[in-house]
């Protein structure tokens, strides 16, 4: 219950979140990070790029009169020439930006990969279920962070071009070359004003997150004095209670399988059992396993004449997405709603007969 965890989260509670990716990060932070970094990277080497695009341009301009362009070799080889060299200019642009990115996102947590994190899961990508777990604080945040962005680039752009009006209307009759040298100001003074601000709502949002994440990782009193208590004693001892605490689950699982409507399996490798009686808004999910475990879930269920359906990529899916005790996600009602269909279907068939 989320109004008795009042206590701050221990350091294993702390790392047992990182190894499953579960950190606060800002992506706005890194976001306004790169736009920095790169308007200001852009702005100390702007004379140098230019002098060398005009270099490029010019012997390209100089070489397509070259007889010899007719044929498509010497055309492509030109063509991929100017791109290797307008990269090799641009590439210390790029080259900072990235780094800015990486060093925004070690800053905000210390590196680590976790398997964990990357594992593919549907739910993240599912907008919808995405849109379910967003909380009414955390989807106000975010749309008040929305409005706030357009509010932001709108002042920073009048801040930015309202006192440089006169300049740029007296551009009229002025040459190409201080017309450019203007318009680059211009926009980099833009780019500087939008880019921190941008900063100081990321700066916002990184507080808002952190925040947030230690909100999700509080603990009970009773959680604090379990961990307390299992950290006193030997890692054997341990590693002993959570095997038997393991089994003894792993047994009552099993035991659930005799008030399931159905299995279904893989068929070998995999296997669930669904329950629905009615009381809850969606089937429960009352044991799974894969391979020994799963044979044992379909003994018992044959044991106590649950149907056992063969649907492979239904029972991979429930396995991977749904732990033991929960109800269905909406992504799987219709799937789940078939095999309970014909499954008492059956059983009414086998009753009239």
């Amino acid at each position: 219950m989320s109004e008795n965890r009042t206590e701050k989260p221990t350091p294993k509670r702390r790392d047992e979140a990182r190894k499953k990716g579960q950190m606060a990060r800002s992506m706005d932070l890194n976001s306004a990070t790169v736009l920095l970094v790169g308007v200001a990277t852009l702005a100390i080497v702007a004379p140098s790029m230019l002098h060398q695009l005009t270099e490029v341009v010019r012997q390209g301009i100089g070489q397509s009169g070259d007889p010899g362009l007719a044929s498509k070799s010497e055309g492509g080889a030109l063509a991929g020439w100017a791109m290797r060299s307008t990269l090799t200019i641009i590439a210390p642009i790029l080259f900072a930006a990235a780094a800015a990115g990486v060093i925004a996102s070690v800053l905000q947590n210390r590196p680590r990969i976790t398997a964990t994190a990357i594992k593919p899961q549907w739910s993240r990508i599912n907008p919808r279920t995405g849109m379910k777990r967003l909380a009414p604080p955390q989807l106000l945040f975010e749309s008040g962070k929305a409005v706030a962005k357009t509010a932001v680039v709108s002042i920073a752009a009048f801040l930015a071009i309202w006192p440089r009006l006169p300049q740029l209307a007296a551009l009229t009759g002025v040459p190409p070359g201080a017309m450019l040298i203007e318009l680059a100001r211009t926009v980099l003074t833009l780019a500087l004003y939008v880019g921190g601000a941008f900063m100081l709502l990321a700066a916002v949002d990184f507080a808002w997150q952190r925040r947030r994440h230690e909100k999700s990782l509080k603990m009970s009193k009773d959680e604090v004095k379990q961990e307390t208590r299992q950290s006193d004693l030997a890692p054997e001892v341990r590693g002993a209670i959570r095997r038997r605490q393991f089994a003894q689950a792993r047994k009552r699982m099993i035991a659930d399988v005799a008030t399931a409507d159905v299995v279904v399996t893989n068929p070998t490798h995999f296997a669930v059992a669904l329950r629905y009686d009615g009381t809850k808004p969606a089937p429960e999910l009352v044991a799974k396993g894969a391979d020994l475990v799963a044979k044992a879930i379909r003994e018992a269920a044959e044991a106590a004449s649950v149907p056992v359906l063969s649907n492979p990529p239904l029972a991979r899916a429930l396995h991977k997405e749904v732990e033991i005790g929960q109800q269905i996600p909406e992504d799987f009602f219709q799937a789940v709603a078939e095999v309970l269909a014909f499954v008492y279907r059956a059983a009414g068939r086998r009753r009239a007969a």
